[in-house]
């Protein structure tokens, strides 16, 4: 989950399934080179500046709202799932039998074991485990900052009257944390305490649309997870997915997100909603599935 080299973290490999293939469309050529693997071209930024991915055009003039992931989309926050999993589960085997299953994330599984539990129980037992897993996210966030793009995307929408909103499975403590100022730049914050089902249910997004007064299809779901894809797919709205967490491109691309791109700001240069001091311009890459 640039043009800048120390505007985002390094790009890790992201090889490309056979069956994809690619054209390489630079800002200025009239028309594309013959088609190559993707993969030539990715893996390690092709030496390209900064990149963006298209399975199809993308109808910029339409877009009415971007709703963005939080951590590793508009941060680095780096999150110790290991530890919030540990601290959660132990909180949660005070009032039931927990065993720790790492085939789901810690929120999913704490709603299964809280499910079978009384509602009081159930209800005392999801605050200590909230509250434990909350000290390892705001520690998290006492360490993070805002990628250098961040404010410069927002105050790029707001100038432009495109709507934005903060979508998180985070807290509220941890968010403003690293963003104090956010709301400044946000008609909208969702965190997990403000929904009754967190992404990727469709709710999450949902509601955001609902308070922005914007149409799914208006709308851009933005993230660095699978799971901000899928969320947007369902929701209905339009998605991109950012190799600045830890989801590689492959991984990404399997979930079909209609951008995929190097960074939250290559995506709004992609775009033409955020211009570079130096006017550098994402290289894109269409890509075509067999």
């Amino acid at each position: 989950m640039t043009a800048d080299a120390a505007e985002s973290p390094p790009v890790k490999p992201m090889p490309l399934s056979s069956s994809s293939s690619a054209s390489l469309l630079l800002p200025d050529a009239t028309e594309s080179p013959p088609v190559k693997p993707i993969s030539q071209h990715i893996p390690q930024c092709g030496g390209f500046r900064e990149w963006i991915a298209w399975r199809h055009p993308f109808p910029v003039g339409s877009l009415r709202a971007v709703l963005f992931d939080f951590d590793h989309t508009l941060s680095d926050t780096v999150l110790r799932f290991a530890e919030m999993r540990r601290k959660g589960l132990a909180a949660l085997a005070r009032f039931a039998d927990v065993d720790e299953d790492r085939s789901m994330p810690f929120m999913e599984q704490m709603a299964g074991i809280l499910a079978s539990l009384p509602p009081a129980s159930a209800a005392e037992a999801e605050r200590a485990a909230l509250s434990a897993v909350k000290t390892v996210e705001v520690a998290a966030a006492r360490r993070s900052r805002l990628f250098p793009y961040t404010r410069p995307i927002l105050a790029a929408l707001r100038a432009r009257g495109t709507a934005s909103a903060v979508i998180t499975r985070n807290c509220p403590e941890a968010v403003y944390a690293v963003f104090p100022d956010l709301d400044e730049y946000c008609a909208c914050v969702l965190t997990r305490e403000h929904v009754a089902h967190v992404k990727p249910h469709p709710e999450h997004i949902g509601t955001a649309l609902e308070r922005l007064g914007c149409a799914a299809r208006q709308a851009l779901t933005v993230g660095d997870h699978v799971m901000d894809v899928e969320a947007g797919k369902r929701a209905g709205t339009r998605t991109a997915a950012v190799l600045t967490g830890e989801s590689g491109f492959a991984e990404l691309a399997a979930a079909s997100p209609d951008i995929t791109a190097q960074n939250a700001g290559a995506l709004m240069r992609g775009l033409g909603l955020l211009r570079h001091p130096d006017r550098a311009r994402a290289t894109e890459i269409h890509v075509k599935e067999h």
